[in-house]
């Protein structure tokens, strides 16, 4: 397959494979809806984690009001439902340059690629938004699946093992996205399989930016950590799981037929 090589980091890194379980019931065309919804809030989510990142660790308030403006129609939008989606690609644009706190010993790479990563991630909002109206499929709220809490329960509570454990959660949940949309894109018609196989190189560099940000800020070696968080996330991908999402584990029906 053409993107074989974008894959072999990301399958090196990940502990486990998306469980062919989870691929079987994912392709059923009565979790369909779920599956874009919940890919929907995933976008969502991925730049609310991002914008957090930024403004607890390198902004000044100013900047960060000016983040949460730009961030604010997207969650109008899912949150109280008011809004027109189709406005809301020309919303994805910050109003005001974001610069660093003084004493922030952070700076600007963890803004630069996060600003890049929440950007991203919203027009990947946008793009599903415009999928769920080429299939007819209504927004509707979801329940949370287990798999973020699962893994952010780790996160050490002292800085900066918060946010070095915060950057190491992220690049996990970056690359199992990569990886769950590769596993997807043969089973779906061409054109979702097509936007699937589109979104592999942004996905594939967020995590890397994760690590990356996660290693200079720890200034050491973290190998250790990373394979704990590792062998935590691979725990949810790889156990029974009684609520099908786009992150969850082996379906549990499946597992009982079993």
């Amino acid at each position: 397959m053409p993107y074989s090589e974008l894959l072999k980091p990301i399958k090196s890194f990940l502990k486990c494979e998306t469980p062919d379980e989870w691929v079987a019931e994912a392709i059923k065309p009565e979790n369909f809806t779920m599956l874009l919804l919940d890919h929907l809030i995933c976008e969502l989510k991925a730049s609310q984690s991002a914008m957090f990142l930024i403004r607890k660790y390198a902004v000044d308030k100013q900047s960060g009001d000016a983040l949460l403006e730009w961030l604010n129609p997207f969650e109008t939008y899912i949150y109280k439902r008011e809004g027109n989606w189709r406005d809301l690609a020309a919303k994805n644009k910050l109003t005001k340059s974001v610069v660093p706190k003084s004493n922030s010993p952070y700076g600007q790479d963890l803004i630069d690629k996060m600003v890049l990563l929440i950007k991203e991630e919203l027009h990947h909002f946008y793009q599903v938004l415009e999928m769920m109206d080429h299939y007819t499929i209504e927004y509707k709220s979801i329940t949370p699946s287990r798999y973020a809490k699962g893994m952010l329960k780790h996160v050490k509570t002292h800085e900066p093992n918060t946010l070095i454990d915060k950057l190491i959660c992220g690049a996990y949940i970056e690359a199992r996205s990569c990886e769950r949309f590769a596993k997807l894109a043969p089973h779906v018609d061409k054109k979702l399989g097509d936007f699937y196989i589109s979104l592999l190189r942004s996905e594939a560099r967020h995590y890397q930016d994760y690590l990356t940000l996660a290693e200079e800020i720890a200034g050491q070696d973290i190998t250790e950590r990373i394979a704990y968080f590792g062998e935590a996330e691979a725990e949810l991908i790889s156990s029974p799981d009684a609520d099908f999402k786009f992150h969850s584990g082996i379906p549990l029906i499946v597992k009982k037929a079993g």
